[in-house]
C-alpha cells in the first residue's frame, strides 16, 4: 500500500487558499483598484509613469492588487505595442539603499555577471542601476515591496525615481511603487524624497468584517467542495480575521488550517470546532514569530523568567527576574542592562502576551510590587530560545531540566 494517496474528501483545489494565490478578480476593493488604475493611466498614454506610494497593514490587498492591476497593465500595454518592463523586489531582506540597488542591478544582469553584495561606493551601485535601466530601455516599473525596511535610509527613493529627470538615463522612464506595512514610514521620509515617491498615494484601510467574509466564502466556493464547509465557520472566520486588524490572510490560514484538520481526522465536514482549534495551533505560530522577532536583550529577560519557571520560582518578583537576568548575562558575556530597561522588556512581554504579569499589594507596610509569569506553553519559549545563538546551550539546559521535572507537554 502507498503511504500516499490522493484525497478529495474536503479541497476541490487548496491553491485559493494559499498567500500567492492570484484571484482573476478583486474583491472589496474597487475604489483602491479606480485609484491605481488613475494613477497608471500615463503608462497606456505612452506618457512618464507616475510615482505610487500605497500603505496599509498586512493582509489588506495592497500586494495582491499591485499583481493584479500590473499583469492587466502589461497584457494591455503588448496589445498597443507599448514597451513596459515590470520588475518586482522584496525588501524585507534588504535594510539600505545601497543593498536594495544591488538587488536591482543583479534582476538585470544574468547569473554569471552579478554584482558583489559589498565593496562598492553607493553612487557607482546607483549608476550600474541606471545602466540596467537604459539597456532594457522604454517605460520600467519598479515595484519595491515592503519598502519600509530600508528605515531613513532613502537615498536611492529619491534618485531613482528623478534619474529621467536628472539626466542619469536617456532610453528609459523609469517609475516606483512602494508598498509598505508600516503607517508611519511615510512620515519618516526627508521630504525631498516624500515629494518625489508619494507622487500618487493609496491607502488600503483594514477590511471590516464583512468584507472578510465577502473575501473568504469566495475563496471557500472555490477551495472546498460543495457542502463540506458548515454555515457557521466562514462568519466565524471572518469575526477573527477582523479582529486581527482586518487581515484576510489570517482568515485564509484559519480556513485552511480548519480543513486539513477535518481532512487528518477522516471528517467529512468542516465544523467551528475544527476552525476553534485551528486558531488555538496559529495563534502559537504567530506568537513564536513574534517572540522570534525580539530583540536579544528581550531574549535574554525572557530566557530568565523561564529559567525561575522551570525551576518553579513563579510568579517571581521584578528584582527577583532581574537578578537571574543579570547572572544569565554575565555568564554568556553579554551587556547588562539597568533594571529599569529590564523592567521595560518584561512589559514588553506582557504586552505581546508571552508572560502574564500581577500587581501584588501587602499593605501599607509592603508596599506594591509586580509578579511575572509565562502565559504561554513553555515548550513554546524553549523552542525559540534554541534558536538564538546565543542563549542555545542555556536552552538546552533549560529543556532537559524541564523533561526531567515533566513540565513539557508531550
Amino acid at each position: 500500500m502507498p503511504m500516499f494517496e490522493p484525497d478529495e474528501t474536503i479541497f476541490a483545489d487548496e491553491l485559493p487558499l494559499r498567500e500567492n494565490w492570484q484571484p482573476d478578480r478583486i474583491q472589496e476593493r474597487d475604489e483602491e483598484l479606480t485609484q491605481y488604475k488613475a494613477a497608471l493611466q500615463p503608462v497606456i498614454n505612452e506618457a512618464p509613469p507616475k510615482n505610487l506610494f500605497l500603505y496599509g497593514k498586512t493582509g489588506v490587498g495592497k500586494t495582491v492588487a499591485t499583481r493584479y492591476v500590473l499583469y492587466h497593465l502589461q497584457e494591455d500595454a503588448a496589445e498597443y505595442g507599448i514597451d513596459l518592463t515590470v520588475i518586482t523586489q522584496p525588501c524585507n531582506s534588504l535594510n539600505s539603499s545601497y543593498q536594495v540597488a544591488v538587488a536591482l542591478v543583479n534582476q538585470f544582469r544574468s547569473s554569471d555577471n552579478q554584482l558583489p553584495s559589498t565593496g562598492y561606493p553607493q553612487q557607482d551601485v546607483f549608476n550600474a542601476l541606471f545602466d540596467e535601466l537604459d539597456k532594457v530601455g522604454g517605460t520600467v516599473l519598479i515595484v519595491l515591496d515592503e519598502i519600509d525596511n530600508i528605515g531613513d535610509d532613502d537615498d536611492l527613493l529619491y534618485e531613482l525615481p528623478r534619474a529621467e529627470a536628472n539626466g542619469y538615463v536617456d532610453n528609459v522612464w523609469p517609475g516606483v511603487i512602494g508598498i509598505s506595512n508600516d503607517f508611519t514610514f511615510r512620515d519618516q521620509l526627508s521630504p525631498k524624497v516624500k515629494s518625489t515617491l508619494c507622487e500618487e498615494e493609496i491607502r488600503f484601510a483594514p477590511y471590516n468584517a464583512n468584507e472578510l467574509q465577502n473575501i473568504l466564502q469566495r475563496r471557500v466556493d472555490l477551495a472546498f467542495h460543495d457542502g463540506v464547509v458548515d454555515g457557521d465557520v466562514v462568519p466565524l472566520a471572518a469575526a477573527f480575521a477582523a479582529q486581527d486588524s482586518g487581515n484576510a490572510r489570517q482568515g485564509l490560514r484559519l480556513l485552511h488550517k480548519s480543513g486539513e484538520l477535518a481532512r487528518g481526522r477522516g471528517d467529512d465536514r468542516v465544523t467551528t470546532a475544527h476552525l476553534q482549534e485551528a486558531k488555538t495551533w496559529l495563534d502559537r505560530d504567530q506568537l513564536e514569530e513574534g517572540m522570534r522577532e525580539m530583540t536579544t536583550q528581550v531574549h535574554f529577560v525572557l530566557c530568565a523568567v523561564a529559567q525561575l519557571a522551570v525551576q518553579s520560582e513563579t510568579p517571581a518578583k521584578t528584582q527577583h527576574v532581574y537578578e537571574t537576568y543579570t547572572a544569565l548575562a554575565e555568564e554568556l558575556d553579554a551587556n547588562v542592562l539597568s533594571e529599569r530597561r529590564v523592567r521595560d522588556h518584561l512589559s514588553e512581554l506582557s504586552m505581546q502576551g508571552v508572560l502574564n504579569v500581577n500587581e501584588r499589594n501587602t499593605g501599607i507596610h509592603g508596599g506594591s510590587y509586580y509578579e511575572y509569569e509565562i502565559s504561554v506553553d513553555l515548550a513554546a519559549v524553549l523552542d525559540v530560545l534554541l534558536d538564538i545563538d546565543r542563549l542555545e546551550g542555556a536552552a538546552e539546559t533549560l529543556e532537559q531540566q524541564a523533561q526531567r521535572r515533566s513540565l513539557l507537554n508531550s
